[in-house]
């Protein structure tokens, strides 16, 4: 599989495990807010899958678990095979995907080759591609999170709010995948000093306390430890 990145420790990428974090090159959308956006060119660098798998196998037992991040994994053709790998020597596995590829997540939790995904969803439907800045299709955003909803997997759905969205934008996000037991609103981080900037954090939380009156649930990340949380469920 093709490798652009790879950290070593995460303690904030898998949910309640101290995990390594795998990069793939390459990503179907340019969304806004990337911060990966080095890795998600043709000609972003890579590295060597031998001594990432070698690093893993050293700490196996130690750290428990490994998220396979990007860009956009669900492109790479060896995607399963490195995660067969990987679960070879024992490690939990978390993917996370923007759900343009449902027939490659249904195939991975059919084989039962995945622990936990988190799947972005990007703006309401009909603005979707104003956030990837590319044409999507949207019936596999669809089937995407429908595959989820109908698994037994453990996932979530994370919508960043970025400044190109409003709190309504956010509330009818949210709609697509209500019922779900997880989901996170995210603070956009600025990438530049041109950036136009994240919402204000008062914003943030309202609009992430009327998501969890409507949907049930909503966790907000990205104000520091001291205001993010999950909000009472109503």
């Amino acid at each position: 599989m093709l490798i652009a990145g790879f950290q070593k420790t995460s303690f904030v990428d898998y949910p309640g495990q101290p995990c390594a974090v795998v990069f793939t090159p390459y990503c179907n959308f340019d969304c806004v807010y990337c911060h990966n956006a080095h890795i998600i060119g043709r000609d972003a660098p890579l590295l060597d899958e031998a001594p990432v798998l070698a690093y893993l196998e050293k700490r196996a037992g130690v750290i428990p678990a490994v998220v396979i991040s990007g860009g956009e994994p669900t492109l790479q053709q060896n995607l399963e095979a490195f995660i067969l790998r990987v679960r070879e020597i024992g490690y939990f596995v978390k993917l996370d995907t923007n759900g343009s590829k449902p027939a490659v997540l249904q195939q991975l939790l059919q084989k039962g080759l995945l622990d936990y995904v988190a799947m972005d969803v990007k703006a309401p439907l009909d603005r979707y591609e104003r956030i990837a800045r590319v044409p999507v299709d949207l019936d596999s955003i669809r089937k995407s999170i429908a595959i989820l909803r109908n698994s037994t997997i453990k996932h979530e759905f994370r919508l960043t709010f970025a400044p190109q969205l409003t709190p309504e934008d956010a509330l009818e996000t949210s709609r697509l995948v209500k019922g779900c037991e997880r989901f996170y609103l995210q603070q956009y981080r600025p990438r530049c000093a041109e950036d136009p900037g994240a919402h204000a954090p008062q914003m943030l939380l309202e609009t992430a306390w009327h998501i969890t009156e409507e949907i049930g649930v909503c966790t907000v990340r990205g104000l520091g430890p001291e205001q993010e949380g999950i909000l009472p469920t109503v």
